[in-house]
């Protein structure tokens, strides 16, 4: 009790209010943006299903403790990682470090906060997930009934019963029969069954919570993946269950179990099979998640430390890039547990351990007052990216000139070359009477003290080009050349 009495609660509390006030700014933000993100795809039903504003409000609610799975991750690192920037920039871990205050001290405050945003972010994983999974279910199906009760209407496609779409042609008003029926099917189902008749009726046992559709003299088309079948019938009949989704029913789906019906039924199945492994990946998914929540939230301790008073904070622009890096490899990890038989507890749980080591190696690294980054992994990488390069611009620079010496040289091209050669100011040797072009090692040469201004007045001066130079005369100068040289000759 003496231990618990002399512990820093003032400097404890100051923390944590730093680190809580920007997580909910944070929090509310996400879950906002991603709120939006889920509320276009419920259009369609909303506008179909004619929800009045109180049951949107209800639907909607039951969307966020599946949001909550991933914007509370986020909301806690980057919260905390502004909190630690801002103490920071301020100066005020720099007071604490004069005044004996170790970095270490920091990490009760961090893991209470972290612990705290983890039990909300277990207890919606693991209880209102499932419930509200359940809640949305039962609120779709007795909307779908109340629709229903309402009617189908005639050349309008009902998506009101599940996995069926109904479309009727005509629809008696005193019998309430219905003339050229189509039915698709989709229920336990990649494709679906195409089923077309010419008369039909339904019947709604509200007690029951069935609708039964009774079909007349038509067809069913049934199609998988190698053949098809048509199916010709008198009478049909299709039974579709509105019961809600309770504990009771066979309705339930991995989404609506809690944990031990989860293990349970991973018990009951084939181990080997793809269905059995889904009931077990479910179950450490609503594990590993919040336990992902701590990790990246103590993560946000060495990030919010890299800031520094005029220098511009680079803790929230790495936190982001380290959880989208932490939820592309839970993304990973998952599909391999699903398509391969792996150990799925090792598999799904692999991406926790190695950001666990990371945040311990972070914030030992900060509370040393050291690189996050180890010199010799940055050389390593920088050699690995010059490397890379290096290889590229070699292949580049490969391609380009064989494609170059595919294509051939135009007349412009020459011309342009020759006049620009035929311009340029070159030097003679007054003692072996030869001119040299820029291009030349002897351009330079103690020798060469007369400047030409082209290549014209060297000719006619009695100067003649070098071996090397000679490749790069202007065709039309070394034309000049040779019909002046007869000329001479016959004077």
């Amino acid at each position: 009790m003496n231990y618990i009495r002399h512990l820093p609660w003032l400097f404890y509390s100051y923390l944590a209010t730093e680190m809580l006030a920007p997580f909910f700014a944070t929090f509310i933000i996400m879950n906002g943006v991603i709120f939006l993100a889920k509320l276009i795809p419920f259009l369609n039903v909303v506008l179909e299903l004619n929800i009045n504003f109180a049951d949107f409000i209800r639907l909607f609610s039951y969307l966020f403790p599946e949001l909550f799975l991933f914007s509370m991750p986020l909301a806690s690192l980057l919260g905390i990682t502004i909190g630690f920037s801002r103490l920071t920039n301020d100066s005020e871990i720099l007071a604490f470090k004069a005044s004996g205050i170790s970095m270490y001290h920091t990490i009760p405050p961090l893991v209470f906060v972290s612990a705290f945003v983890a039990m909300i972010t277990f207890y919606a994983s693991i209880v209102l997930n499932p419930a509200s999974e359940t809640a949305m279910r039962q609120m779709m199906y007795q909307l779908a009934k109340e629709k229903i009760d309402k009617g189908i209407k005639e050349h309008v496609f009902t998506e009101a019963l599940g996995d069926l779409v109904v479309h009727v042609m005509e629809i008696d008003k005193k019998s309430g029969a219905w003339s050229k029926v189509w039915v698709s099917d989709m229920r336990d189902r990649e494709l679906p069954i195409i089923t077309m008749a010419n008369s039909g009726k339904m019947e709604t046992k509200l007690d029951d919570m069935i609708v039964t559709l009774t079909l007349n003299n038509g067809s069913l088309h049934m199609v998988d993946r190698l053949n098809s079948q048509i199916v010709n019938f008198e009478r049909y009949v299709i039974n579709i269950p509105l019961k809600p989704p309770t504990k009771s029913t066979s309705f339930k789906t991995y989404r609506t179990m809690s944990l031990n019906e989860l293990k349970a039924k991973y018990q009951e199945l084939d181990k080997e099979t793809r269905k059995a492994r889904s009931f077990l990946i479910e179950y450490h998914k609503r594990l590993v998640l919040p336990t992902g929540c701590i990790i990246l939230s103590l993560l946000g301790l060495p990030l919010g430390l890299q800031a520094s008073p005029g220098r511009r904070a680079i803790g929230i622009p790495l936190g982001i890039v380290l959880y989208i890096l932490y939820y592309i490899f839970y993304t990973v990890a998952r599909n391999l547990a699903y398509d391969s038989l792996l150990h799925i507890p090792t598999v799904m749980w692999f991406c926790n351990l190695i950001f666990c080591g990371l945040a311990v190696v972070l914030i030992y690294r900060s509370a040393h007052e050291k690189e996050l980054v180890p010199h010799f992994v940055i050389y390593f990488f920088d050699r690995i990216i010059k490397i890379c390069k290096n290889i590229f611009l070699l292949v580049t620079n490969s391609l380009f000139r064989i494609k170059k010496s595919k294509q051939p040289e135009s007349s412009d091209t020459i011309s342009g070359f020759a006049l620009r050669q035929a311009r340029k100011k070159l030097r003679g040797n007054v003692k072996s009477r030869v001119f040299h072009f820029s291009e030349c090692d002897h351009f330079n040469c103690k020798n060469c003290s007369i400047e030409f201004k082209n290549v014209e007045i060297a000719l006619q001066a009695g100067f003649e080009p070098c071996r090397f130079c000679r490749g790069l005369m202007p065709v039309q100068s070394i034309e000049n050349k040779s019909d002046a040289q007869p000329q001479d000759n016959k004077s």
